[in-house]
């Protein structure tokens, strides 16, 4: 597997299921920034009516549907009809995670952590999603709320240092020197 960040404006993305679980996983897209995240549910509960509004599709994906998709997450439906989804998505040529099906992941989603701009993600491949789990648990203790700020204010630096045309090796020992002088780790 290959980590990166995908920034949502520049992708399509949707979740296809009928549960909790995919109403969970359409809300992490959201609070991510994913706005424009659909989900397709052909059974949808009245919590995800609510939360989804107009982006719900009382439909799985269809042809159309995943002709303009890139991304697919597949949860809480029968093995069989996510198998088949997971088929026709990709051939459509769209990256689809059925979870905790890998061998229909084209990517796994990662556990994060976010504070602000701060994204950190643990991932095991896939292999040990409860893992994962944990270990998130321990950097949000380790990483509190105070990082946002401390993002920021490196951002903010940051972006003075580049108009004055400040090396990335030397703008990367100035953030050291902040971190060392503040006792951030």
């Amino acid at each position: 597997m290959i980590p990166i960040a995908l920034d949502p404006r520049f992708a399509r993305l949707a979740v296809a299921g009928n549960g909790p679980q995919a109403l969970r996983r359409f809300r992490a897209l959201r609070a991510a920034g994913a706005d424009g995240v659909l989900l397709f549910s052909d059974a949808p509960a009245d919590d995800a009516v609510i939360a989804a509004g107009s982006a719900l599709r009382r439909a799985m994906p269809g042809a159309t549907d995943l002709a303009v998709l890139h991304v697919l997450w597949i949860v809480d439906l029968p093995r069989a009809r996510a198998e088949q989804l997971a088929e026709t998505a990709r051939d459509a040529r769209v990256l689809v995670n059925l979870e905790d099906a890998p061998p229909f992941c084209d990517f796994h989603s990662v556990a994060e952590v976010r504070r602000g701009d701060l994204l950190l993600t643990i991932s095991t491949n896939g292999r040990a999603p409860g893992l994962a789990g944990l270990i998130r648990r321990d950097l949000e203790q380790r990483y509190g709320d105070e990082w946002r700020d401390r993002v920021a204010e490196i951002g903010t630096r940051r972006a003075e240092w580049q108009r004055d045309g400040v090396s990335m090796p030397d703008a990367a020992k100035l953030v050291a020197a902040i971190v060392e002088e503040r006792g951030w780790l």
